[in-house]
């Protein structure tokens, strides 16, 4: 079986033995420190630098999640997580909003650029590709409000622009992505 499908079916492990349960189980500080789980949690197309040996989502994957209800219902679980972990939530508008633990969490990334932007970035990509186009537009909207709205948020302005892009690209055919991915590899 697909090792990405095994993983998020729940029955297999990643490649350091972790299952998707014990990683969405993990407390904020793990998920901040460890840098090797994102890539399963919010798989995509591209290797990644950080884990190269992270599986990549192919047509027949991708179709699988798209089609699949415990796979999508596993990829919410993965969201609803790292939400909490950047201090945001889903509201049942289906909007992206501030938590319980906002003005603690968003110290972490929101004030000033880091990782955890790079990551968002791979989620909106992942999601859409995954079959999960509103909750992408959700997070990318709801990113987008929270730097004109507050006045602590340090993300750059290029920062910003991938969330975007990362939400456009998934609305394009697979094509263009490849294309616009080549792109950006060269700048």
């Amino acid at each position: 079986m697909n090792p990405l499908l095994a993983f998020y079916l729940g029955s297999h492990p990643d490649d350091r033995g972790r299952m998707l349960a014990e990683i969405l189980r993990q407390d904020d500080f793990w998920l901040e420190v460890t840098h090797d789980y994102v890539q399963w949690l919010f798989p995509l197309e591209e290797v990644s630098r950080a884990n190269a040996r992270a599986p990549l989502v192919d047509g027949p994957t991708r179709d699988h999640f798209r089609s699949d209800p415990l796979l999508q219902r596993h990829l919410r679980a993965s969201l609803l997580r790292m939400l909490r972990f950047f201090g945001l939530r889903l509201a049942e508008s289906g909007e992206v909003v501030p938590g319980d633990h906002w003005a603690e969490r968003k110290r972490e990334w929101f004030t000033h650029d880091t990782h955890n932007s790079l990551r968002l970035t791979r989620m909106i990509k992942s999601l859409n590709l995954l079959g999960m186009a509103n909750e992408a537009r959700a997070l990318q909207s709801g990113l987008e409000a929270l730097c004109r709205e507050d006045p602590q948020a340090g993300i750059s302005s290029t920062t910003r622009a991938y969330w975007r892009d990362a939400v456009e690209t998934g609305s394009r055919p697979a094509v263009h992505a490849v294309a616009n991915s080549r792109t950006k590899r060269a700048r």
